[in-house]
């Protein structure tokens, strides 16, 4: 189940406004990725004929998808095959890991970092969890911290996190680091070699189906970090066909032995969505979301309004707007409300003239 699968479009580039078109067509000016990305137009194709295959008593290998959605999510975060876990949620791999450390050890987490990936932290009742402001979280590693857990980019309000810095300081005191890249994934480059674990789900900025979620895991599957497949079952075996009951008596010798029983329907579209991010190349759509967001900023100042600086970020949060929502919604505008903040997130299907047409809804 580890083998490489060819996605598909393996046919020449096309360009990226015309791939862009082929697969989004909204029916509102939507800026809302952050919260949930668009399902591609291939995606909804595939999802429907498996669905009609299983309707009808003829399912697809849809396993097959799951392993051509692990093979492109490697490839989209540069790390062996082996090393990617499929699952469903930032909170289960985020417990797992958790459930890793020893009694007492110290946790540095951003303040305010999204609850999924710090709460099961929290939850363990027995570890030291310290929070502090993001742009502090290096400098505060220190000797007694086991374990930094932070995300890429901030849900709330779009500040990227210092990961080199953050790296080299849990490098130095000989910690771990935990990142999560639900928020980045897909727009911004992210180097997954360079931190332990880096946990994501996938229905935002890589535009899958809710239910599919991914865990890199270091090259020794986490062996000396004391991760153990603790939600593991049949399909966590070297041959899950073989491992269906009973105890799974050989688990499988990559970051499988971590996988969730997958949501199948969800993977099936998730390969071709990934397949579709990596058509456009991750630095290409770094260039056109971060272009949007940064015109959307310089409009903002124009209309006496200052977002909360994170320079470089595809999410853009402007304090003091976001009881604006309801209105943007009856607009045809979709954002998000986050902590009194207006939230807009640019992404491949946005144009200059989204930007536009939220400026002077804002103007009004």
């Amino acid at each position: 189940m580890d083998g490489e699968i060819p996605g598909p479009h393996s046919g020449p580039m096309e360009s990226f406004d015309n791939l862009v078109r082929t697969e989004f067509a909204p029916k509102t000016t939507y800026l809302n990725t952050a919260s949930t990305g668009l399902l591609p137009a291939r995606t909804l194709v595939a999802m429907r004929d498996a669905a009609a295959s299983a309707a009808a008593g003829l399912p697809s290998d849809m396993f097959a998808d799951v392993e051509a959605s692990r093979s492109a999510y490697a490839r989209l975060t540069g790390v062996p095959v082996t090393r990617v876990a499929a699952g469903a949620s930032v909170a289960t791999y985020s417990g797992l890991v958790a459930a890793s450390l020893p009694q007492g050890a110290e946790v540095l987490t951003a303040e305010g970092d999204f609850s999924s990936l710090v709460n099961p932290l929290y939850s363990r009742g027995d570890l030291k969890v310290r929070s502090v402001p993001l742009e502090r979280v290096a400098e505060s590693v220190g000797p007694d911290t086991a374990l930094v857990a932070v995300s890429s980019v901030q849900s709330a309000d779009g500040r990227i996190a210092d990961l080199a810095a953050v790296r080299d300081a849990a490098r130095a005191h000989g910690a771990r680091t935990l990142v999560d890249a639900s928020q980045s994934g897909g727009w911004l480059p992210l180097a997954a070699d360079d931190f332990d674990f880096v946990v994501a789900v996938a229905y935002k900025w890589v535009l899958c189906p809710r239910g599919v979620a991914f865990l890199v895991v270091p090259e020794d599957l986490g062996e000396a970090a004391g991760l153990t497949p603790l939600f593991g079952g049949w399909a966590s075996g070297e041959h899950p066909w073989d491992s269906c009951y009973g105890r799974v008596e050989e688990l499988a010798h990559s970051a499988r032995r971590f996988d969730e029983s997958p949501a199948l329907f969800s993977y099936t579209g998730a390969r071709h969505s990934l397949a579709l991010i990596e058509e456009l190349g991750v630095d290409a759509v770094h260039a056109h979301d971060t272009a949007l967001a940064d015109r959307f900023r310089a409009g903002l100042a124009s209309l006496g309004h200052e977002p909360v600086p994170a320079p470089g970020s595809a999410i853009v949060s402007v304090p003091g707007l976001g009881h604006r929502q309801e209105e943007l919604g009856r607009s045809g505008i979709q954002v998000s409300d986050r902590a009194g903040n207006l939230r807009a997130a640019f992404h491949v299907y946005n144009t200059a003239a989204d930007v536009e047409r939220l400026l002077d809804v804002l103007a009004g």
